[in-house]
């Protein structure tokens, strides 16, 4: 492998802290020797400690007081222009890192936080208010310094269920991806709570992202070109999709072991990774043509990074994460390893990162399928036998799976319309089926309604369409009944079909048992 790829790679042992390209340091933690308890301007009382450095001389620039434990570390522009602070249902912005002046304030009464865009001027942020009360939550765009006025926000987006939000810019800063996320689903269905993909454009534009899978999202990326991005989601095995900014589905990956997604540098190539409690296999894709490059398996990953030439790929695995086998390697995309290290049993690795460069010093190479050469092995994955008991073991093995996975959209067997639906097509199929369904009810209903139901063999050629009691209420029970266990009937249809039923869906498939005992109790009474 060349020398200057491996000079791309610097390991640390610790972390400063969230550190500007130039100055200052951000320290948040015990007050420095000497402070004193002091008011600040906006009301706030207490001892500082949040301090901001000068990296060069050491010099303490500003302190603060902060009180609050979530979202307190202060933003920077990338080209370090502009400072941002949450402050008390306000966002103070600094310029030129002049910290004893407030440049401006974006006022929202219990704003909980914020974004800046990536870019140069005109900088934009994005603002989260939770809701309350019966309120919808919201986010909002802005374009810095214009902040008042009715009309002063670009977009806006208001939702319900959302406890706490992720909002994601893409590359030229013109839309927002808000991933919306409860504590808890209500409905039962998810231990991680319920998540939702919200779309914001700065052009005012805005839209619900359509899943097609139940589930948690796992991961959401925009492509360097900021007119696509990729989601994981849904329950194991995890789908994923590329969408463009109508948010319409332009690729569907299918189904497999993964939870996050990787765009390279120049946006032509995607991986997608099952890393954490998964076994790290991972996909990579040419995404201009939808063809999959290789299969490579990275063991124990902790850590994913693209190399700035989009070439080559850096995993490693380091503590505190595991604490055991740390080390990293360094492929190339087809699958190859070009690099490999491990530390010491007795040493920690505790990161890992590629030697940054500014956009445009690689450009971007034609994609090769052909595994590059390596001195190194390829490294086969570890497959664990699964148990048998004794009285199995001398016995053919079935293979049977949890999951079948689904395969991408291009490798399905069906040839080309498969392609996905898009939000409106979707949207109609789901009306027509309702439709349908309703339609189906209703005649099921009235075909019990109006079916015999002999008794005996002796009232087979009896005109009475089913038996009666003599007394109309006790008819009526019974009626009844069967309309509720023919409606249960349905919902177990349904949910063998995989739909996901409602929680009240859920407790009418419940009381099945009671109904039918009550139902045989009437009857035995007629």
């Amino acid at each position: 492998m060349d020398h200057h790829i491996l000079q791309r790679v610097q390991c640390f042992q610790g972390n400063l802290g969230k550190i500007a390209k130039s100055i200052p340091l951000v320290r948040m933690g015990p007050c420095l020797p000497g402070a004193t308890e002091r008011t600040s301007k906006d009301g706030t009382a207490g001892v500082p400690n949040l301090q901001l450095y000068d990296v060069k001389t050491g010099t303490c620039l500003k302190a603060f007081i902060q009180k609050k434990m979530q979202n307190w570390c202060p933003s920077w522009s990338e080209d370090e222009t502009i400072c941002a602070r949450n402050v008390n249902n306000e966002v103070h912005f600094f310029e030129n890192n002049n910290f004893n002046t407030t440049a401006n304030k974006l006022h929202l009464q219990k704003i909980n936080d914020f974004v800046l865009s990536p870019g140069p001027q005109p900088y934009k942020v994005a603002v989260y208010v939770p809701g309350s009360k019966g309120a919808p939550s919201f986010v909002r765009l802005y374009k810095y310094p214009n902040f008042d006025g009715p009309h002063a926000a670009l977009a806006n987006k208001s939702f319900f269920k959302a406890d706490k939000v992720t909002m994601l810019w893409n590359k030229k800063a013109t839309a927002v991806l808000v991933i919306a996320s409860t504590d808890v689903d209500k409905t039962g269905a998810s231990y991680y709570g319920e998540q939702t993909l919200h779309y914001i454009a700065t052009n005012g534009e805005s839209a619900v992202v359509q899943l097609p899978k139940t589930g948690p999202i796992y991961d959401v990326i925009w492509n360097s070109n900021s007119t696509e991005f990729c989601a994981v989601y849904g329950f194991m095995p995890a789908k994923a999709t590329i969408f463009n900014l109508k948010c319409d589905p332009v690729f569907d990956f299918g189904t497999g072991p993964r939870n996050a997604a990787y765009y390279s540098p120049h946006g032509h190539i995607l991986v997608l990774a099952g890393f954490g409690n998964l076994r790290g296999q991972m996909e990579v894709w040419d995404v201009k043509n939808y063809k999959l490059i290789s299969k490579p398996v990275a063991s124990d990953s902790t850590y994913f990074a693209w190399c700035p030439d989009g070439e080559h790929i850096l995993t490693a695995t380091c503590a505190p994460r595991l604490r055991v086998n740390n080390g990293y390697k360094i492929w190339h995309y087809t699958g190859s390893i070009l690099h490999k290290y491990d530390v010491p049993s007795n040493v920690e690795l505790w990161q890992v990162s590629w030697q940054p460069f500014l956009d445009g010093i690689f450009p971007a190479k034609t994609i090769t399928y052909q595994a590059v050469p390596s001195d190194l092995p390829s490294e086969e994955p570890k497959t664990a036998t699964a148990y048998r008991p004794p009285a199995l073991r001398n016995k053919p093995i079935t293979n049977s799976k949890l999951h079948e996975e689904e395969p991408p959209q291009n490798m399905k067997p069906q040839p080309g319309n498969d392609k996905p639906l898009s939000k409106t097509a979707l949207k109609n199929q789901r009306k027509h089926e309702a439709k349908k369904a309703a339609k189906q009810e209703a005649r099921s209903d009235k075909s019990l309604d109006l079916s015999p139901t002999p008794t005996s063999q002796s009232s087979a050629q009896n005109t009475v369409s089913q038996p009666t009691s003599g007394d109309p209420e006790v008819d009526k029970k019974i009626k009844n009944l069967k309309k509720k266990l023919k409606a249960i009937e349905q919902l177990k249809e349904q949910a063998a079909t995989g739909k996901q039923l409602e929680k009240n869906q859920l407790e009418k498939i419940q009381k099945e048992k009671a109904l039918l005992q009550e139902l045989e109790d009437l009857e035995l009474g007629i």
